[in-house]
């Protein structure tokens, strides 16, 4: 498996991971979908990167968005992260997180930051940022509506 810029060709399959993940709402597609577009149609954009992870058969298996943070120095934002459910468990989503802080690091990156939801159905998101040695930063009570909270967090590279 490799993990390189994303291309356009991967549009259409990221999509479908995004979709086939079963965690993110409608809504939450569309932004992911967005960000993509963002990122493919203006190459002088410096707000948002993608990577893509791909197998030896050139099969996209996962992908990850992020983007400095405004106002902030070397300060990152992790946007986006998923992986093709039929390769969970296989190391790519660590591959590709691996790969995007090797890379802030050479830039003199210090923080990334992740943002979650505190539903049920991102227990396994948390757990994989605690996993990856991410610290709760903040947690915020019913920001995205009732009963679903913010959960931040970070890690300092």
């Amino acid at each position: 498996m490799t993990v390189r810029r994303t291309e356009r060709q991967d549009a259409e399959a990221i999509r479908t991971i995004v979709t086939d993940t079963g965690v993110f709402s409608q809504e939450e597609i569309g932004i992911a979908v967005e960000l993509l577009e963002i990122y493919l149609s203006d190459p002088h954009q410096k707000d948002y990167e993608l990577y893509s992870s791909v197998d030896g058969q050139g099969t996209v298996t996962g992908y990850i968005c992020i983007g400095p943070t405004p106002a902030t120095a070397a300060t990152y934002d992790l946007y986006w992260i998923a992986v093709d459910p039929k390769a969970h468990s296989t190391g790519i989503g660590t591959r590709l997180l691996e790969h995007t802080e090797e890379l802030l690091r050479k830039r003199g990156g210090r923080l990334l930051i992740a943002e979650t939801s505190s539903t049920p159905k991102y227990d396994n998101t948390r757990l994989f940022y605690e996993r990856k040695q991410f610290v709760k930063l903040a947690h915020i009570k019913e920001y995205y509506k009732p009963d679903d909270d913010l959960i931040i967090y970070g890690k300092y590279l």
